[in-house]
């Protein structure tokens, strides 16, 4: 979710990875859009569901909102180092933009208790003081932080029972600070300028791939045992193979998209993604839809994975139609309205 900026300026593979990022989120947040009645039991799942729910667990789960994340973290460079190239002033003009998000987070969290918007536009104040930071210590930064991470979630599976301790630990391993750590890593990949020359940067992405996917395996196999075994640790298994796995996901889009008929393929998807800021508040409102018309009290694993794929379908239908007249998403339009002003200047991606 970056502003917008003409065609020829765009890397393509960014919102053809943003709009995967979408389908993946959907196939989690599909069964959170109806909300449980009282009386209401989520079933035990077997057979097929349950082999579904295992697989999404094992390939989507934490992964895909850490996609988008490494993407807002591209986004926040692109975006400032742009308006300082203006004579803007880029720490200023983002907090204004996060300001705005956070508004219109907190309007989508009426419609949809685990949007995420909210919580994206506070993590992204902490980028801020990074903008001028070296790419060393950015480096630094998050290299520390992704051991603590690990360290704290290796802690709370193993010993679970230190007290106030266990506390300290389990904060240190959640959610948001993964969020940051992929704010920042998308950061430091756009401010290096590897997104840009993933051609000469093989042997490092071979390396990467090759560490990355042998961890992912190990993951998938414990997260499997753990799932199967109903282990009450499963939560944080998934969240040990998160960064490892989301790093693997990155780096094979990004080379698959290096080939230019593969990435021009994918502009349906490429379409999705340019205006992903409208796509994720109206997939909340198309799932709803969706959810109550087939009448479901509860929202299977088959069923999420058929009204994510119904909900995509559309969504790259009307997105396509879309930028046949309009050069932006409307949510996007509102975005760079609450970030620049009426008479602010066009904002560029």
């Amino acid at each position: 979710m970056i502003p917008s900026i003409t065609q020829k300026e765009r890397v393509v593979s960014l919102d053809i990875i943003r709009g995967f990022a979408l389908f993946g989120i959907l196939l989690i947040n599909v069964g959170a859009f109806k909300i449980l009645t009282d009386g209401v039991v989520i079933p035990e799942y077997i057979g097929l569901n349950r082999l579904v729910e295992i697989i999404i667990d094992i390939l989507v789960e934490k992964k895909f909102f850490s996609i988008f994340s490494f993407l807002f973290g591209v986004g926040f460079y692109i975006f400032a180092s742009r308006a300082e190239s203006r004579g803007d002033k880029p720490r200023w003009r983002f907090a204004r933009r996060l300001l705005a998000l956070l508004f219109i987070g907190i309007i989508h969290l009426i419609v949809f208790l685990g949007s995420i918007l909210a919580v994206y536009a506070i993590a992204g104040f902490f980028l801020i003081p990074f903008y001028h930071a070296k790419l060393s210590t950015i480096t630094k930064w998050l290299g520390g932080m992704i051991t603590v991470h690990i360290l704290s979630i290796v802690v709370v599976i193993f010993a679970p029972n230190m007290g106030m301790i266990t506390n300290v630990f389990t904060f240190l391993g959640n959610d948001l600070i993964t969020i940051f750590i992929m704010f920042l890593s998308g950061f430091l990949a756009a401010k290096a300028g590897w997104i840009r020359k993933i051609s000469e940067l093989t042997t490092p992405i071979k390396w990467i791939q090759i560490v990355t996917f042998l961890l992912f395996i190990g993951f998938s196999i414990w997260i499997w045992f753990a799932a199967t075994g109903d282990d009450p640790r499963l939560n944080e298994v998934i969240a040990l193979g998160t960064i490892p796995t989301t790093y693997l996901y990155l780096s094979s889009l990004f080379v698959i998209l290096e080939n230019k008929s593969i990435a021009k393929r994918l502009q349906p998807i490429a379409n999705v993604g340019q205006m992903a800021f409208t796509n994720y508040w109206a997939q909340s409102f198309i799932g709803l839809f969706i959810i109550n018309l087939m009448g479901l009290e509860t929202v299977s694993p088959i069923n999420i994975v058929i009204i994510a794929i119904i909900i995509f379908t559309i969504q790259i239908i009307y997105s396509a139609i879309w930028f046949k007249f309009f050069k932006m998403g409307p949510l996007e339009k509102v975005w760079r309205f609450m970030t620049y002003g009426r008479n602010g200047k066009a904002s560029v991606r």
